[in-house]
């Protein structure tokens, strides 16, 4: 580095937590030197318009810059990223759409009615009986509620399961450990807080009903292999033998975001793959859980193009101008839920720091499942979902990608 030149990584990782004294878990986890973090929080209270300016300045840093084309590209989405927030943070106009693109650099549209008809007909076939399909579905989601006094030992249970999969298929820090506990009160099902030295506290969300077939998608999302894994593998591997200060801090509505979502959200065919159902059906009997493990998986694919809707919510929210119980009957109609679960559902898209959020989950699975499937011919799935757990990896460069195979 010349002398004189601006550390970009270790400016951005201070600019980072200064948006978390601005906004409080904008930082989702911060591993880097305490004397770091004590530094920024003896500063003069930040301004978003500062902020705004320091993102702006780090972004023309990094055109002339000596780092490596994958740093120098990471760098660039989560400044992007920055960026934007700064800019609604002080009160500029910013479209959702141009928010979303800022943040997670991807385009949004709406989805397709009829994919979401189509689902519905195969549920309805998967699903006989009397009364509508909103009730039948309703109907066979209580029937695989998890008993709220079983939760905590059921997702011990399959993360024990999981775990062991992962540190097969994957490899695992020695010392890595994952602490659950139940909460109340969240807007969200669950909460992977990463304390550094591979450990993570799992915050499940009791107010909401918990299936037994779903809580596998759970715990692979936010430890095995989802969030608590590649935070562990990105420690070991990017900051504690490579020195790339910049992965010791993550911060919410950047591109990272995007990515780690979409890998969680993959976790269950990382690990497991087809026939996770009866999987996770044999794991939670051994508890006295029952479950119709066949059934949940043949489910859960009818019902994945639903899971665009709520994305759909977001954008008919914040850029199409409906109100809110136009968006929640939305929701209830084309999800097949409950009122209570609609208005859950609304109280994260209006969140003032999660309401562009959803779109992690939504275009982050979509896009990485389908790099997943592009992978090259006789290349496990685990030898390519690995480059998600190791690699500054982001949007752009998957849709590049993606547009190469």
């Amino acid at each position: 580095m010349a002398l004189g030149a601006v550390d970009v990584p270790l400016e951005y990782v201070r600019l980072g937590l200064r948006f978390d004294r601005l906004e409080s878990g904008f930082v989702d986890a911060y591993t880097g030197e305490k004397r770091i973090r004590a530094e920024v929080e003896s500063e003069p209270a930040p301004t978003p318009q500062g902020l705004r300016a320091q993102a702006r300045a780090l972004l023309q840093e990094l055109d002339s810059t000596v780092l490596p084309a994958d740093r120098a590209a990471f760098l660039r989405g989560q400044l992007t990223g920055l960026e934007c927030s700064a800019r609604k943070m002080s009160g500029e106009p910013v479209g959702f759409l141009d928010e979303v693109r800022g943040y997670f650099q991807v385009d949004l549209t709406l989805g397709d009615p009829a994919a979401y008809a189509a689902a519905h007909a195969e549920l309805d076939a998967l699903l006989p009986g009397e009364g509508s399909l909103a009730e039948r579905y309703a109907a066979h989601r209580r029937r695989e509620e998890c008993p709220p006094q079983r939760l905590e030992a059921a997702v011990h249970a399959l993360s024990s399961a999981l775990r062991d999969r992962v540190r097969g298929r994957y490899g695992l820090p020695e010392a890595e450990t994952v602490r659950y506990e139940v909460v109340t009160d969240k807007p969200w099902s669950g909460f992977n807080y990463y304390e550094g030295d591979y450990r993570s506290r799992v915050a499940i969300n009791a107010d909401l009903p918990h299936r037994l077939s779903q809580l596998v998608h759970l715990v692979a999302h936010e430890s095995y292999p989802g969030h608590h894994t590649e935070h562990c593998r990105k420690e070991r591997g990017l900051v504690e033998r490579a020195g790339h200060l910049e992965h010791t801090v993550f911060l919410v509505n950047t591109p990272e975001c995007l990515m780690a979502e979409g890998l969680a959200d993959l976790g269950v065919d990382a690990a497991v793959g087809d026939g996770w159902g009866p999987w996770s059906a044999e794991v939670l009997g051994d508890l006295g859980l029952r479950f119709d493990g066949h059934l949940a998986e043949r489910i859960a694919a009818a019902a994945a193009p639903l899971n665009r809707v709520r994305q759909d919510a977001a954008v008919l929210l914040h850029d199409r101008g409906a109100d809110a119980d136009e968006v929640a009957a939305y929701i209830q109609h084309w999800s097949l839920v409950s009122p209570d679960r609609a208005r859950q559902q609304l109280r994260f898209l209006t969140h003032p720091l999660w309401r562009a959020y959803i779109t992690t989950y939504v275009e982050g699975y979509d896009l990485l499942h389908r790099w997943l499937g592009a992978r090259p011919a006789g290349q496990d799935v685990a030898d390519r979902f690995v480059r998600l757990l190791d690699e500054p990896l982001t949007p752009a460069v998957v849709t590049a990608e993606l547009s190469d195979a």
